[in-house]
């Protein structure tokens, strides 16, 4: 489904990623682990298109979308929920559900917001005319994977959606990723810090350290040890 090669992406003359090789099977949930700065959230701002690779290429369902600006990755089902929500704070919670069909086509919009949606993220049945800004935090984080879903994505990337948010938010979440992954439409690239919540929730990992991917393997044969030198500070 997603095949990066010999990706290079830097900010200027500073290259924060070097060579990265990774592929995403479809249905499967793909944990990107490493410390802070690494570069794992500028890997996830690559595949969306909101940086530009300086070398290597990033296929998508098969055709190469290197050159592609972020809407049109979208649009060919891409969704991206970004570190710290980013939601619409002076929008409600169903407007900004509805923008999320701006990737479909215009003959889906008349269907609105699938009902799964609730299923998964119940609250935002209740708080649909509230803001979005006044919102928990752990509310505004199901609301953006929530808008990112309506948009029917085959890709999912998430950027530490556990983060800074109440424990049972967290299992919802973690809940939500696995019912996600059992239905096998969609699969998941998920940056997280637990390490714990990283393994339970996905099929297989890649580790970043020092610009490069340094570890990849199955969830189910992992080596703890050799993971956890390239995470602990």
């Amino acid at each position: 489904m997603l095949k990066v090669s010999q990706l290079d992406v830097g900010y200027g003359e500073s290259m924060v990623l070097r060579e990265i090789d990774l592929r995403i099977e479809p249905g499967t949930v793909v944990s990107l682990m490493g410390r802070n700065g690494v570069g794992k959230t500028t890997l996830l701002k690559s595949i969306v298109g909101l940086l530009k690779a300086k070398k290597g290429t990033i296929e998508f369902m098969g055709k190469d979308i290197t050159a592609l600006p972020p809407e049109m990755r979208a649009r060919r089902g891409i969704g991206y929920v970004p570190q710290g929500r980013d939601i619409f704070p002076t929008l409600t919670v169903e407007e900004n559900l509805l923008l999320g069909l701006e990737t479909l086509p215009k003959a889906e919009w008349k269907n609105g917001i699938p009902e799964d949606i609730y299923d998964m993220f119940p609250v935002l049945k209740t708080m649909l005319h509230r803001k979005g800004g006044d919102l928990s935090g752990g509310q505004q984080q199901q609301l953006a994977i929530a808008r990112a879903l309506v948009g029917k994505p085959r890709l999912l990337l998430l950027d530490e959606p556990m983060e800074g948010i109440q424990p049972s938010i967290v299992l919802l979440i973690a809940d939500v990723i696995k019912r996600i992954a059992a239905m096998k439409t969609v699969s998941i690239l998920l940056v997280e810090h637990s390490l714990d919540l990283a393994l339970e929730c996905a099929d297989y990992f890649y580790v970043i350290d020092k610009s490069s991917i340094v570890t990849q393997g199955d969830t189910r044969s992992f080596n703890e040890d050799a993971i956890k030198q390239y995470l602990v500070v």
